[in-house]
């Protein structure tokens, strides 16, 4: 028998990518006592810095934005209870179409061979029976978020492993309350343009294309405060100011799209770890 514990891997982008789409299902799987690795691929040098000044202003200093990231990191990791860690340590690369998309060294000019051979070795060292990701368009299309999808997919196989693989997502009925939540509280908010409010129509899938839901409504407190954790990016983090309690009204169910099994476990299914225990 093969005694090495269940594991569950998540690939994100930025320090606060784990808690928004995958801190509910680290903290309950924690809890129920599988292992669980979150890989980080960049330092997150490309957010807002002390006082909230912005990349590409006087003063913002992205290896001091860094440090401070990785610190949040490290508290956010605390609050969920993640068993491991890993940081690839790529530079931010920003938004797509900032300077920083051009930067030596950025994740976004990173061959995706190099990425993926760094995080096959990973994988390799912790054999996970379930690995989480973006989707190709890395759910809204960021550079990094696209980026960590190449590197995970092709990292994938390389190694030949067949874990459980899922691309985080959205339900379509999901991102019309998120919009109406968000003029609820940003008394400011505004329309978006008919490109933009087109564009965001096609984030996330229609219900039905949804394969998994997992419920983590009793872990929302923990994570709210992983998000709170990253309090440097406060500014940029709107789920916070719905309070704990309206958030995980909003946030209790996290959605995935299966896109490699080989369990034969039926969809729509409601755990990651369907078939596996």
């Amino acid at each position: 028998m093969n005694d090495r514990p269940l594991t569950l891997m998540a690939v994100h982008a930025h320090p606060d990518d784990e808690a928004t789409g995958t801190g509910g299902v680290l903290a309950r799987y924690a809890a129920e006592g599988i292992r669980t690795v979150l890989v980080t691929c960049t330092d997150g040098g490309c957010g807002d810095g002390p006082g909230g000044v912005k990349p590409g202003d006087p003063g913002h200093d992205p290896a001091a934005v860094a440090l401070m990231r990785r610190q949040e990191l490290e508290a956010s990791c605390n609050i969920l209870k993640i068993g491991h860690l890993e940081t690839l340590g790529y530079a931010d690369s920003g938004m797509m179409g900032w300077p920083a998309n051009d930067a030596p060294g950025s994740f976004w000019q990173t061959p995706v061979e190099e990425g993926a051979a760094r995080l096959a070795e990973l994988l390799r060292r912790y054999q996970p029976d379930v690995v989480v990701t973006y989707d190709e368009n890395g759910f809204y299309g960021h550079p990094d978020h696209i980026q960590a999808n190449r590197i995970t997919m092709a990292a994938l196989a390389m190694t030949r492993q067949t874990p459980k693989v899922y691309w985080t997502t959205a339900p379509r009925s999901m991102m019309q309350r998120f919009g109406e939540v968000m003029r609820e509280f940003g008394a400011d908010w505004q329309e978006p343009d008919p490109a933009e409010a087109a564009a965001t129509a096609e984030i996330g899938l229609p219900d039905e294309e949804i394969t998994t839901w997992v419920d983590t409504t009793e872990f929302g407190g923990q994570k709210f405060d992983a998000l709170a954790a990253h309090a440097s990016q406060g500014e940029n983090i709107f789920f916070l100011k719905m309070g704990q309690k309206r958030f995980t009204e909003l946030m209790g169910v996290e959605t995935f799209v299966r896109v490699q099994d080989t369990t034969g476990a039926a969809v729509p299914e409601n755990d990651l770890f369907a078939g596996l225990r």
